[in-house]
């Protein structure tokens, strides 16, 4: 049997190294990886709140429509500057900050709405407050001089600023406005 003779002069060891840069390369793609697995799911989280906040919004406004049509403030609106009630409110003074971005305005009303987004009851209760914001025609010129209608009810409209909320801490956050013509 032929003896093995050991060759030490030619083993340098380089198969290590290169398995631990291979190991070292394959640990930073497995963390790049992780890495985008996380913020996919937390952007993906962070969709699925904004949608449902843009459905309990979207549902304020239309609660706050529906007391509008079914004229639960009455018939004439509030005075301008009037304190808001029930989520009614004048127009706003020219010096006042817009209601829907102050921290410190309190006449927002809770609707009674309740989102079911199929995986059970929103836990934000969305708000609303309605803004007189002043008078329309209802049609093309029915308020020129020499009209019939001029100045009546079938011509002249009170129009309203609706704005609707939902949020909560640390969650998404969404307002909604639409320009609602009392019928």
């Amino acid at each position: 049997m032929p003896s093995m003779k050991s060759n030490r002069s030619g083993q340098r060891g380089a198969s290590l190294v290169i398995v631990l840069i291979l190991l070292l390369v394959m640990t930073l793609l497995g963390l790049a990886v992780l890495r985008g697995a996380l913020l996919e799911e937390r952007m993906s989280a962070n969709l699925l709140d904004r949608s449902q906040n843009f459905q309990a919004a979207e549902a304020a406004l239309r609660d706050a429509e529906a007391r509008l049509l079914a004229n639960q403030w009455g018939v004439n609106p509030p005075a301008a500057g009037a304190a808001c009630t029930n989520g009614m409110c004048g127009v706003p003074a020219a010096a006042v900050a817009d209601r829907a971005t102050d921290p410190t305005f309190a006449g927002w009303q809770a609707s009674v709405v309740n989102v079911n987004n199929g995986i059970g009851a929103q836990p934000v209760q969305p708000q609303f407050f309605i803004e007189h914001a002043g008078w329309v025609e209802t049609w093309f010129e029915c308020n020129e001089i020499g009209s019939k209608y001029r100045g009546t009810e079938l011509c002249i409209r009170p129009i309203y600023k609706v704005t609707a909320r939902s949020e909560a801490n640390g969650r998404a956050s969404v307002l909604l406005q639409s320009s609602f013509v009392a019928p």
